[in-house]
């Protein structure tokens, strides 16, 4: 027990608060001067890709659980903040300091990669299903060629009963309906891979219109984002558009089987992609940049995509990278079952043990 002078005694009780107030105060100031902004803890920051937005939330989700372990306690850290405004838009984000990564369904080259200090990874595949309103028309019923598909787009094939469009659907009854052209007004990776597979498809689009997540569309209403895009087609009797197959399907939207390069009409479904993802050589690539438009294959669906994570690494340390590696790290493990229930396709184990030695290579770079 404290012994000594009663009044002294009494007075330093009564100057404690203000006492442990301030060393209070001084070892947090201390504890920021030391650390600074790096230890703060915050959420994982990204924004992109609506084709990518179902299974990143849901990714999100299992992160956060898994980092509690089961506890009651949540660190910012372990959350993950995603804003949905599209390829174009995310990568722009990367500029501001608090964002992460951005996800794209258009790959950036690695010169662009390289001059802003970023790494580039695919997390998840998919396609971009074609899908029609058109009464009596259920999924999978309908067939498009590539060059039919350009020329409904611009705007040379304006109805459903013509006769290019029946030539290729000889047991449907199609009818006599103005084909109501729509797709995103967004800057879309969804977009790009859409034009990316038209111009492979129509030398006339290639020139005049080429590949890009912003198009000057020569026709058609516009929508933005997915889901607005889906609303647009069950609202609009003769509507085509084009969407996340997944997004889709779980609308209930028809969609159309399109001819790939060996002259086969194939679903916009798993396999279709795998085929695709199969005929890339990805250590070949460069920063894993290369296009699933249009492969060889008999099973191979001809619009096809990976989705990839842009992350941010320089002006950034370590540990906010680090963690974003984390996130898809986990995600690869153990939310591929999570990806193939939304109608995604999980990146083969080949493709992800590369894209650990990547990660690796990078960081060193980056130290």
């Amino acid at each position: 027990m404290f012994s000594g002078n009663p009044t002294s005694t009494a007075s330093l009780r009564s100057a404690w608060p203000k006492l442990a107030g301030g060393i209070i105060a001084l070892a947090v100031a201390l504890a920021v001067a030391l650390t600074g902004p790096a230890a703060r803890a915050e959420p994982i920051r990204g924004a992109g890709s609506t084709l990518a937005a179902p299974v990143i939330a849901k990714w999100a989700a299992a992160y956060e659980n898994a980092r509690a372990d089961g506890g009651d306690y949540i660190s910012p850290d372990w959350k993950v903040d995603y804003e949905i405004v599209g390829s174009l838009a995310g990568v722009l984000r990367l500029d501001r300091l608090e964002m992460d990564f951005a996800a794209t369904d258009a790959p950036v080259n690695a010169a662009d990669l390289k001059k802003d200090g970023r790494q580039q990874f695919p997390i998840v595949m998919g396609a971009i299903a074609v899908v029609v309103n058109l009464d009596g028309i259920g999924p999978g019923s309908l067939r498009l060629t590539g060059p039919l598909l350009a020329d409904i787009y611009l705007g040379k094939i304006q109805n459903w009963s013509d006769p290019a469009i029946k030539a290729a659907n000889p047991d449907l009854t199609l009818p006599d309906l103005r084909i109501s052209v729509l797709h995103r007004k967004d800057g879309s990776g969804s977009t790009f891979v859409f034009t990316e597979y038209l111009s492979a498809v129509s030398e006339e689009w290639k020139t005049k219109y080429g590949a890009n997540t912003l198009i000057s569309w020569p026709l058609g209403a516009d929508a933005e984002g997915t889901q607005n895009l889906i609303r647009a087609v069950n609202n609009t009797k003769g509507a085509i558009a084009y969407a996340e197959s997944g997004q889709a399907q779980r609308a209930s939207l028809s969609y159309a089987l399109i001819e790939n390069r060996s002259g086969k009409f194939v679903k916009p479904e798993p396999e279709g992609v795998q085929a695709a993802a199969t005929s890339i050589d990805w250590a070949q690539t460069t920063d894993f940049y290369a296009s699933l438009t249009n492969r060889d294959g008999d099973a191979t669906y001809p619009i096809s995509t990976a989705v990839f994570a842009v992350v941010q690494v320089s002006g950034r340390s370590e540990h906010r990278y680090r963690r974003v590696h984390d996130l898809f790290r986990l995600a690869f493990t153990q939310g591929a079952g999570d990806a193939a229930a939304l109608g995604y396709v999980p990146l083969p184990k080949a493709l992800v043990d590369q894209i650990e030695q990547y990660w690796a290579g990078r960081a060193a770079l980056a130290n």
